[in-house]
């Protein structure tokens, strides 16, 4: 065997053992994890919500927060980020947080000019 073929042999082994942790049983437990956070988002939505239960001003929040959580475990599991290195993670994440400050900062910039309309 050539040392090239070799080479590309353990490559493709290491991939293998990179990603042997999802497995269907993980499949399966990130499904139901993503499943659960669904159901609680309609409960809110369908029941809490209209019955005055909780707040639209504390429920959107609780939206926000599920909804990042059931990206976090989309992004991870199902794109197999969790299974990259630390540094491509974070090239990831950062500018991601940067754009949701800066949705965030021109959001209550437009409430301001907005008011000054009125």
């Amino acid at each position: 065997m050539s040392a090239q073929h070799t080479e590309a042999h353990a490559h493709d082994e290491h991939g293998h053992e990179e990603h042997a942790s999802m497995s269907r049983g993980k499949i399966w437990q990130v499904f139901f994890i993503l499943l659960g956070i669904t159901v609680i988002e309609f409960i809110i939505a369908l029941s809490l919500v209209p019955s005055g239960t909780i707040p639209l001003n504390i429920a959107n929040p609780i939206y926000i927060i599920l909804t990042l959580a059931k990206a976090f475990y989309i992004v991870a599991y199902f794109m197999h980020l969790k299974f990259e290195k630390v540094g491509l993670i974070y090239s990831l994440v950062v500018p991601i947080l940067f754009i949701i400050g800066l949705i965030l900062v021109l959001t209550n910039e437009s409430h301001h000019w907005i008011d000054l309309i009125r």
